[in-house]
């Protein structure tokens, strides 16, 4: 029998986030998430979407020959199978990334495939839910993304990085919560601080007046 995920929504756009930012890519966003992070901005993808075969995900992948795949939620993780979609995808031969947050274990994920892993700042409610072990399974290619909504997150941000050694560990991205983080004060301080991060804006809420995507 035919694994199945829930799924909300495949699409195809422009990375507006990590390493990758700007390359065309596949989005393949899964349904369901066990936070609720105040600046959350895919509330959509909570409830809802359809259970879709493995072969017909990966039918729909192929559709757009694109080179890149992001898996997505949601908290992707929240599905077991999406597990063996990512091995399934890697095994194409597309370079495959996962956005997921720091509360779900990742040690099960395929190591071709580049973790995206957002560790919960103080500002999002759910500091609480972070799971630091997951550290110890992040590589050279994998990022951790610190979400900055003020500066009670950006010093936060400081000390785990500082604490885990996450710059001889992995990339590590700073991003400003649209609406609430000036982006120019928080790149104004990583340059005063020397920061070891890379800075994003997400480019897709300015291309698409703050859409989810295309």
């Amino acid at each position: 029998m035919d694994k199945k995920l829930r799924i909300t929504e495949i699409f195809y756009s422009l990375q507006g986030e990590s390493a990758t930012v700007g390359f065309p890519t596949v989005f393949i966003r899964l349904t369901g998430c066990p936070l609720r992070c105040s600046y959350c901005d895919t509330a959509y993808a909570f409830a809802g979407g359809e259970k879709q075969s493995l072969a017909y995900i990966l039918d729909q992948v192929d559709q757009f020959k694109a080179k890149y795949v992001t898996v997505t939620g949601g908290e992707p993780l929240a599905q077991a199978e999406c597990l063996d979609l990512m091995v399934m995808l890697v095994g194409k031969g597309y370079d495959v990334s996962l956005e997921t947050s720091g509360a779900v274990d990742i040690s099960l994920v395929d190591q071709r495939v580049v973790k995206v892993m957002d560790l919960k700042t103080p500002s999002s409610d759910e500091l609480d839910k972070n799971i630091y072990q997951n550290i110890g399974f992040l590589t050279k290619k994998d990022q951790v993304k610190f979400v900055i909504a003020d500066q009670i997150d950006y010093e936060w941000s400081k000390s785990i990085i500082e604490e885990y050694g996450l710059s001889s560990l992995c990339q590590i991205l700073f991003s400003p919560v649209m609406g609430k983080m000036n982006p120019t004060i928080l790149a104004e301080n990583i340059i005063q601080d020397n920061l070891p991060v890379r800075f994003q804006i997400q480019l897709h809420k300015y291309l698409w007046d703050d859409a989810q995507g295309k």
